[in-house]
């Protein structure tokens, strides 16, 4: 009895969660290099807010909120001069969710030393972190399969290279993408003044050795909007809109929305065409780079 009681005892420790998990997105942070959106229309105004806002609950709220693994904390990073009513909003999504976790700063300058502020508060032996834009949104899967990945890795990022385009606006279409080095990436690594993913841009990791490429899995959609800075539609192939929207949770009225909405990838078979070829090409090409060396590691 004792002997079975250790063994037992032996298996618990041994699948003791020794990480801490954090999704980090920035919001609103002042930018010096930052005044405008793609139409040069200027940004952080009571418009650029009111419509941000709107995509962040529709999209990038709903599909983390709706999680199937809730261990892990959502870092949102808002400005120091958000207006009250844009503070109250930001409070409802407190009350929606535990595991958002708003934070008020000054600036973008301060942006990544308040992430490793932040995070120095706990010591699990390991961190991963993630990083997700706030018009953006994630499968509900997301997170259980960055935490599958999990295997004590001193230093190693994710990236899940296959996810979704999705246009909303002027009009609606939604296709496959392949994207190496997007946005998603997500960071696992002792918890020794950790770098975090936040570090550097997510283009960055093509100079880092220690990275774990998932393809065939997708995790991601790049939401395309009249507000974008710089991504557009870049999405090929046919998607099955019912089952995209089992697994992408977002607002009801988004999901009606496309529904009635979207264009059939049949009415644009030439960008089809044209987006797959320069997905896969792109995608090889970045890969034949790395392996002859032409990226210089960091």
């Amino acid at each position: 009895m004792i002997t079975l009681l250790r063994k037992h005892l032996t298996i618990l420790t041994y699948h003791k969660v020794v990480y801490k998990h954090f999704l980090i997105t920035r919001f609103n942070l002042r930018n010096p290099k930052w005044v405008a959106d793609k139409k040069n229309a200027p940004i952080l105004t009571d418009q650029w807010h009111d419509n941000r806002f709107k995509l962040f609950n529709d999209f990038c709220f709903e599909s983390v909120n709706n999680q199937t693994n809730k261990n892990f904390q959502w870092l949102v990073f808002f400005d120091t001069t958000t207006p009250q009513k844009y503070r109250d909003i930001i409070d409802s999504f407190k009350s929606r969710m535990d595991n958002f976790y708003p934070i008020y700063i000054d600036g973008m300058d301060l942006y990544l030393p308040s992430i490793k502020d932040y995070i120095s508060n706990f010591n699990e032996e390991y961190i991963i972190t993630s990083r997700l834009d706030n018009d953006d949104c994630i499968s509900k899967y997301y997170i259980e399969e960055v935490q599958k990945r999990f295997n004590k890795q001193h230093f190693m990022a994710i990236d899940f290279i296959d996810g979704y385009s999705l246009q909303i606006k002027p009009n609606v279409k939604i296709g496959k993408r392949i994207d190496q080095y997007s946005p998603f990436i997500s960071l696992i690594e002792k918890n020794d003044n950790p770098k975090t993913v936040w570090s550097a841009s997510h283009s960055h990791w093509k100079r880092e050795k220690n990275v774990q490429f998932v393809r065939h899995v997708n995790l991601w959609t790049a939401v395309s909007h009249l507000e974008n800075k710089v991504n557009g539609f870049g999405g090929y192939g046919k998607v099955n809109i019912d089952d995209y929207l089992n697994t992408f949770i977002i607002s009801k009225n988004q999901q009606d929305y496309i529904k009635q909405h979207i264009i059939p990838a049949n009415n644009f078979e030439y960008y089809n065409f044209k987006m797959r070829l320069k997905s896969h090409f792109n995608y090889q090409y970045k890969n034949l780079k790395k392996a002859l060396g032409v990226y210089k590691y960091k």
